[in-house]
């Protein structure tokens, strides 16, 4: 039962985080030195913020399934 739930998670977990924008091409420019960018304030909001609070969420309910999986 429970090792269903946590193929559910991981499948759920896997597309949230294909969702989520790039910010690799921002992380990328403190080598290229252009930083202003990164270091801003840009607050998520909307629905970029309910998918990064959601993959936290599911991410910490992966962790605990597995952990409890583990331990039975």
């Amino acid at each position: 039962m429970l090792e269903n739930i946590l193929l559910i998670v991981s499948v759920i977990l896997i597309a949230v985080v294909l969702l989520q924008s790039n910010k690799a091409s921002d992380a990328g420019q403190i080598i290229t030195g252009g930083n202003e960018a990164l270091f801003g304030k840009m607050k998520e909001r909307g629905l970029e913020l309910f998918i990064s609070r959601l993959t936290m969420f599911l991410g910490l309910l992966f962790f605990v399934i597995s952990f409890v999986l583990f331990v039975r």
